[in-house]
């Protein structure tokens, strides 16, 4: 039984805790760069701020006429000249309409063809009329409302001090030069208007002159639309300007029918102080703001209109009124935020993403992680743990940028509410982290990993900035489209960085802002609830997903796995559905070879083990096929071709074959590094597709390759093993003694010592230590004595020896030796396929049936020997033949041993036979003999 989640959780924290501490200036580095991105904008915004001229900035305003009882009836209300002044109640004044100055109104110059525009030289004395083009379905009834456009009209000067609500009744109008003036159809000589307004605690009387508008007919929309573009492209083009004032669309408009069209240039100056107050809205900036040119225009035709009608009905447009405002005072603070734009946050906040892919994905690539868990680390307490270290990282982070932003004076962290910045941060490193989780199923090198993870948050932050943030800002965009974006994580963090940025704007305009707080949540405008509800229900498909495609490795995987589970219940039995499956399964289409009787038993064993409910034996496996399909129109691969062979505790089972015969395909596949084809295996009774999470709590695996962390000492590697077998306190201990005893890494300093300074013969015994510790069922060594000095092997082979007493171990080697001492049966496998199986005595006597008879004489005397043998051993056949040295192959059969050694001691006092031997058949020899048939097996 394998350690529980809380035992394997302990362990792999410590050892990561380790990890860690050994890399505290690599994170301290990471925790720490908002501190560097935070100085040098907190350096430069300083730099300029004393670079700049020093402004007087009054600590307390004195406003002359805040005191002032005002009258909401007088036009203008309350106007005072200084704008810092507190506004307690707005101020009306009447709207108007912003006409072109005189000498930029449309003339009959020649820039236009026709021929009802006022003659050029009304430009000199500044009297030219403001033009409005109107046209429409029905030119006549467009005709009468336009005669009555300029209603009342008068024919004197006309004084409002009696009733100043009448002055609503005008057209009133400004420019840029005579700043105020009234429209009428004609104006007489000396026609003006005369009003009151309030300044200060004074009323003074402001006279208003005519000015005459012009209504031209044009007989289309397309007409207008031609001349309006012509006056102003000649004035964008900073050319003589002919400006229309307005354009009318009466489109089907009759006496029982309205429709209007209204067309104006909003694209006039406005940066001109108004000397007259209640034409314009002093804004905070004291600049001219936007008029109700719109509500003008139309409240112009809609009261002619009903006029027309006759009905006494009338839309009165009397004022408008400024909203009011709080004294502001001005400080001469110079804030970089705005200009430095959300894109550096937004780079800085994603920094953490390359790194937490990088980690996931080295683990990956040195096969770290599954190292771990065939040493029976369970995939939740991996996750867990590693999630929680990068959520830790990622806490800091955060932390560090807030409150280095904020030591620093930068107003994006001091504006907004810590506790909002707070939440989407710590939502969006979560996102983060599920996010890395799942691309780094995608990658298996770790330098492809960097490179994409830095691209991506290089490349997905431009788009963020320059793409998404258009399609933020353009208010004529469906939300649902800003939605669909925000469901990639990096434009849901400039979502958030935009928002937090946003009302930086505001302020760097002097205009009052409180930044992001609880209560600007509910708000729809900023979509900050939306994009929060997106990064949380990602959060958990992320992690879902990633868990998913750790485990299962593909969609489809997922749903065989699923489907053999399903087999499995319905047909009542592991063994019986997995026959069922294997015969389901496709199969190769391959040469067939004779399989020699051994293998042929092999297999019947198997199948006899796999009819039972219960078995003594270790390992079974029933009909293993692995194949690696063909890519670019190359063939197929065939690794391992049906292999059927068992073993019981106690053995120790030597697998043999050249390079590429399929030996470490055959035990990837027992430890879970790649999945079968076909066929299966049963570790301890446990099916290695089904219960393979359960088999690594009982197995230990020493891969071909020494899967050790660089940065943890050889001690520290067992230990962590050790707790992960379940070993704790004074057992713990004395196993890893014994273990760094048996491979011979006991010498003072070596257990403590970094791996990384190991040399690879240590390394190599340490992998042997590692599968040994914690007293598994099964062990895996593949090649263990690769690299190791023959004193080293030695002491290997006895740990081995002594552990196989009461566990089942595989053993792949290339060492005839080695064989010969620890194997108690020997598989031969060549071209993917077991050739023969059997004890080292019974390989021998199977498939060496011959002895070596060698002879060294004097030069000269070679073919005296040769006849010698051939008359005592007529079947011995010369297989070497150097300098006076004989090999002969004798077949053991009719061969006596006797007469060989009485011949032989009669050819010496015959012949000069310096020395001479007769020896058995090597397992080196069954080697090459069983490899050689095989390959022309193949051939043939």
């Amino acid at each position: 039984m394998g350690s529980s989640r809380v035992e394997q959780t302990n362990a792999l924290f410590r050892k990561n805790l380790v990890i860690q501490r050994r890399a505290c200036k690599t994170n301290c580095c990471l925790v720490l760069f908002p501190l560097l991105l935070c100085s040098v904008i907190g350096g430069l915004q300083i730099a300029i701020r004393r670079s700049a001229p020093r402004q007087q900035s009054p600590t307390r305003i004195d406003c002359g006429c805040s005191n002032v009882t005002v009258d909401e009836n007088a036009v203008g209300g309350l106007w005072c000249p200084d704008e810092e002044c507190p506004l307690p109640r707005g101020r009306r004044w009447p709207p108007a309409l912003r006409i072109p100055s005189p000498q930029y109104r449309a003339v009959g110059d020649g820039l236009f063809s026709f021929t009802d525009l006022p003659d050029a030289s009304c430009r000199a004395n500044g009297s030219c009329a403001a033009t409005f083009l109107v046209t429409g379905g029905n030119q006549s009834f467009v005709q009468s409302v336009v005669d009555n456009m300029y209603f009342p009209a008068h024919n004197a000067s006309v004084n409002l001090s009696a009733d100043i609500s009448t002055l609503s009744d005008f057209v009133l109008a400004t420019d840029e030069i005579y700043g105020h003036s009234f429209l009428q159809n004609k104006c007489i000589p000396n026609l003006t208007l005369s009003y009151p307004y309030q300044f200060g605690n004074e009323i003074s009387s402001q006279d208003v002159r005519c000015t005459e508008g012009l209504m031209l007919w044009r007989d289309s929309s397309w007409g207008i639309n031609d001349e309006l573009y012509r006056g102003y492209y000649q004035g964008n083009n900073e050319k003589k300007t002919d400006d229309i004032a307005a354009a009318y669309d009466f489109l089907s408009s009759d006496q029982g029918n309205f429709n209007l069209i209204v067309s104006y240039n909003s694209t006039k100056n406005s940066d001109v102080e108004d000397p007259v107050p209640f034409l314009v809205n002093q804004g905070e900036s004291g600049k001219r703001p936007d008029s109700a040119e719109i509500p003008r225009l139309s409240n112009m035709a809609s009261n002619t209109y009903l006029h027309l009608r006759g009905n006494g009905l009338r839309m009165s447009f009397d004022f408008v009124k400024e909203m009011p405002r709080a004294a502001i005072h001005h400080v001469a603070r110079f804030d970089i935020s705005p200009l430095v734009g959300p894109l550096p946050f937004v780079w800085a906040m994603q920094l953490l993403f390359p790194v937490i892919l990088i980690n996931i994905v080295y683990e990956k690539q040195k096969k770290l992680r599954i190292m771990m868990k065939m040493h029976g680390l369970g995939d939740l307490p991996y996750w867990t743990i590693s999630y929680s270290y990068f959520l830790l990282l990622s806490l800091l982070y955060v932390l560090s940028f807030i409150l280095f932003g904020s030591v620093l004076d930068l107003t994006f962290f001091r504006k907004n509410s810590y506790g909002v910045q707070f939440v989407f941060y710590f939502a969006y490193m979560n996102l983060q982290i599920s996010f890395a989780f799942l691309m780094a199923t995608f990658f298996s090198s770790a330098r492809t990993a960097t490179v994409t993870g830095y691209l991506y948050i290089v490349v997905f932050g431009l788009l963020a900035h320059v793409l998404f943030r258009s399609y933020l800002e353009d208010v004529s965009l469906s939300r649902s489209w800003i939605t669909l974006m925000e469901l990639l994580p990096a434009f849901s963090l400039y979502r958030i960085v935009y928002e937090f940025y946003l009302p930086l704007l505001v302020e760097n305009y002097n205009m009052a802002s409180s930044g992001i707080q609880w209560i600007d949540m509910s708000d729809p405008n900023n979509g900050l609830a939306g994009v929060l509800t997106i990064m949380i229900l990602e959060w958990f498909l992320f992690l879902l997903s990633a868990f998913y495609l750790d485990h299962f490795g593909s969609l489809r995987n997922g749903m065989r796995k699923a489907a053999v589970l399903v087999r499995t219940h319905i047909h009542g039995g592991r063994f019986q559905a997995a026959q069922q499956q294997n015969t389901q399964l496709q199969e190769f289409t391959a040469s067939v070879d004779i399989e020699r009787t051994d293998v042929i038993n092999e297999r019947e064993v198997v199948e006899q083990l796999l009819q039972e409910s219960s078995s003594g034996y270790s390992v079974i496996c029933d009909n293993l096929k692995k194949v690696y399909r063909g890519q670019d129109g190359n063939a197929d691969k065939f690794a391992v071709r049906g292999i059927s062979l068992f073993m019981s505790r106690g053995q120790c089972l030597g697998l043999l074959g050249p390079n590429g015969a399929g030996k470490t395909t055959l035990i990837n596949m027992l430890t879970g590094f790649s999945k079968p084809t076909s066929g299966t295996a049963y570790i301890e009774g446990m099916d290695i597709r089904l219960d393979m999470d359960k088999i690594y709590t009982g197995i230990g695996v020493c891969p071909q390759d020494d899967l050790l962390w660089e940065n943890l000492t050889g001690r520290e590697h067992l230990l962590f093993y050790g707790r992960l077998k379940k070993l704790k306190g004074k057992a713990l201990a004395e196993a890893i003694e014994q273990s760094l005893r048996s491979v011979r890494l006991f010498a003072r300093g070596v257990p403590d010592k970094l791996v990384g300074k190991y040399s690879g013969g240590m390394k190599r015994r340490l992998s042997v230590a590692i599968s040994l510790i914690g007293d598994p069922k099964v062990v895996y060594m593949d090649e263990p004595s690769s690299g190791l000095d023959p004193a080293s092997r030695k002491d290997l082979w006895k740990a081995v020896k002594s552990a196989k007493q009461e566990r089942a171990i595989i053993l792949t080697t290339h060492s005839m030796e080695e064989a010969e001492v620890l194997c108690d049966r020997i598989g031969i496998i060549a071209n993917g396929s077991l050739q023969c199986i059997g004890s080292t005595r019974e390989l021998k006597d199977r498939y060496g049936g011959s002895c070596v008879l060698t002879v060294t004489t004097l030069a000269g005397e070679e073919e005296e020997v040769e006849t010698l043998v051939r008359s005592m051993l007529p079947a011995a056949n010369r297989v070497y033949h150097v300098s006076g040295t004989q090999k002969f192959e004798i077949p053991k059969e009719g061969m006596k041993i006797s007469e060989v050694f009485r011949a032989m001691e009669d050819a010496k006092r015959r012949l000069n036979i310096l020395a001479w031997g007769l020896a058995d058949t090597t397992l080196e020899d069954v080697f090459v003999r069983v490899a050689k048939d095989s390959d022309m097996s193949t051939v043939t």
